[in-house]
């Protein structure tokens, strides 16, 4: 009885324990967004001589910062805000498609070629993507597609990341449904498409949350290709508010904070599938 109860309660501490660890370590991850959004409230002199703060003023913090970007430069972030979503929509889309289906068959099916095919998809990963910087824009000038959402998402149609991800959870799904589903009359694709696909939502759910931040957050490949100011994404265009002419703080720490709102809101609705997919996808290897 009492081993017992050594095992409750020691079950308990460590459950105590375990939960403050996770509630410092959330405050500490939520404490430079606490920064950026009460410093967003106040006027861009405010913040010149104070710097970034936590305390909030009644007579100073205000939401007018806001308001000003749709005023900056005749709206233009929210130009930025739209090409942001066109590009994180299209590579998001495309990877996944074309990610998904690339694993699939690399699980699924045993061809000529097949260990080779994923040696070069781990070696491809393996590359910074720096040292692929310049034979991929002498590529987009060849193929006249500078300046363009496309090129853009060119160099992530089919990511390494994506197939091998998905390579790995398809793995760990009995190829029984594969023979069931040509018994029943499906070709490959009817196989894939519905069978294997919903089976894979949480693999799908996980890849779609990676790509969004990625995408959105990506800085250095458009910086490259764009050069029209209307076709910036933020993260290029927050660069622009600050120059050695003067910084737009007034414009910049709002637009900070609504450039986080569309993943954290994505976040929110899909984190049950994206802890759900990285999960089952890291079962077997």
């Amino acid at each position: 009885m009492q081993a017992k109860r050594y095992i409750n309660y020691r079950r308990v501490v460590l459950t105590a324990l375990a939960t403050l660890l996770m509630v410092l370590l959330a405050f500490f991850a939520m404490l430079p967004f606490a920064f950026m959004f009460l410093s967003s409230l106040k006027p861009g002199q405010e913040m010149l001589r104070n710097g970034l703060s936590l305390t909030f003023e009644p007579g100073v913090s205000s939401f007018t910062n806001y308001a000003a970007l749709n005023t900056y430069r005749d709206g233009i972030y929210w130009l930025w805000y739209k090409s942001s979503a066109i590009i994180m929509f299209l590579q998001t889309v495309i990877g996944l498609f074309f990610g998904s289906l690339v694993g699939y068959g690399l699980a699924m099916y045993d061809f000529r070629g097949k260990n080779l095919v994923f040696t070069i998809v781990l070696v491809v990963m393996m590359i910074p993507f720096e040292i692929l910087l310049l034979p991929l824009y002498r590529m987009l000038i060849r193929a006249k597609l500078t300046d363009t959402y496309f090129g853009v998402v060119l160099p992530y149609l089919v990511p390494p990341f994506m197939v091998f991800f998905f390579r790995q959870y398809v793995l760990g799904l009995p190829r029984e449904l594969l023979e069931a589903g040509r018994i029943d009359g499906c070709t490959d694709y009817g196989v894939f498409f519905r069978i294997m696909v919903p089976i894979m939502i949480p693999a799908f759910g996980a890849m779609t949350i990676l790509s969004c931040m990625n995408s959105w957050n990506n800085l250095l490949w458009p910086l490259i290709v764009l050069s029209t100011n209307e076709k910036f994404t933020i993260p290029i265009g927050m660069g622009t508010t600050i120059t050695p002419y003067g910084n737009a703080f007034d414009v910049l720490m709002p637009g900070a904070v609504m450039a986080v709102v569309p993943i954290v809101i994505l976040y929110l609705f899909a984190q049950k599938t994206f802890i759900a997919g990285l999960t089952a996808g890291s079962v077997k290897g």
